[in-house]
């Protein structure tokens, strides 16, 4: 146990250092190599903790704590690969405080008592498209968050802090959609597998997450129809997307939360 918090603090301590060093590049135009170190530092720490975590006497154990962990570094880890070709640091202002939160809630959130047998590959390929697909639209969520702070910002004259290192507006917008399409991929795969995959999808303790899957679904391949149809953008988009990720997130945090602390299955 003493390992696993060593771990954990290990990692909360790279992303927040991460953190810093990505205001740092933004406010003072230090090296961006910074972020890169210390975010790989966690992305390296974390997923090791959450192994001595989740793997209880042979089985596999994932409740709330190690979910939101698991979900954090995997949201993380792409946004660490996107900065590596692009220019999304600032993102990690709010990613990476979040991902170094999420390791130290998979320590303190209790697990379920009940373990779960080894799953075979047509769920665990499912398991994987969810966690890519609800990745990459959680990236395109801040994405939005930090497109309509920069709108505001704009009013301004001239803008200030941070916002005014990063790119044009154009440019975060077309990276924001890119991350949709991509995303609402993944999700339509991932829902594609679950019909084909998980026995009985609608299933009383799947039901839930399974109907607002599908409305985040039907939300965010609207806002990509409404991009393509009529050009939506600014607010509109923003409002369709941050609306998309709320209802993506309550279909398997909110159902988990109340499975686990609830009802206690």
């Amino acid at each position: 146990m003493a390992l696993v918090v060593l771990e954990v603090l290990i990692a909360a301590f790279a992303y927040s250092a991460a953190t810093c060093a990505v205001w740092a590049h933004h406010a003072s135009g230090k090296n961006y190599w910074r972020v890169t170190a210390l975010a790989a530092i966690g992305l390296i720490a974390q997923p090791i903790a959450l192994v001595h975590m989740s793997l209880r006497t042979g089985a596999m154990v994932i409740g709330l704590g190690t979910a939101l962990s698991l979900f954090a570094w995997q949201v993380a880890l792409l946004l660490w690969l996107f900065s590596l070709r692009r220019s999304v640091g600032a993102l990690g202002l709010v990613v990476y405080p979040v991902a170094g939160l999420c390791a130290i809630a998979g320590l303190l959130v209790p697990d379920p008592h009940s373990a779960r047998d080894a799953l075979d590959w047509p769920l665990q390929l499912h398991i994987i498209l969810s966690m890519l697909a609800y990745g990459l639209l959680t990236l395109g969520a801040v994405q939005a968050a930090v497109l309509s702070i920069q709108h505001r910002q704009l009013r301004r004259r001239p803008p200030s802090g941070v916002f005014t290192t990063l790119p044009p507006l154009q440019t975060m917008e077309e990276m924001l959609f890119s991350m949709l399409r991509l995303g609402f991929v993944l999700l339509t795969l991932a829902l594609i597998s679950g019909w084909l995959f998980v026995d009985n999808l609608f299933a009383q303790h799947l039901v839930h997450k399974t109907v607002l899957s599908i409305v985040a679904w039907l939300v965010f391949g609207t806002l990509l129809w409404g991009r393509h149809r009529f050009g939506w953008r600014g607010q509109t988009a923003m409002r369709w997307t941050l609306g998309g990720f709320a209802t993506l997130m309550l279909a398997y945090f909110g159902s988990k939360l109340v499975l686990e602390f609830i009802l206690r299955r």
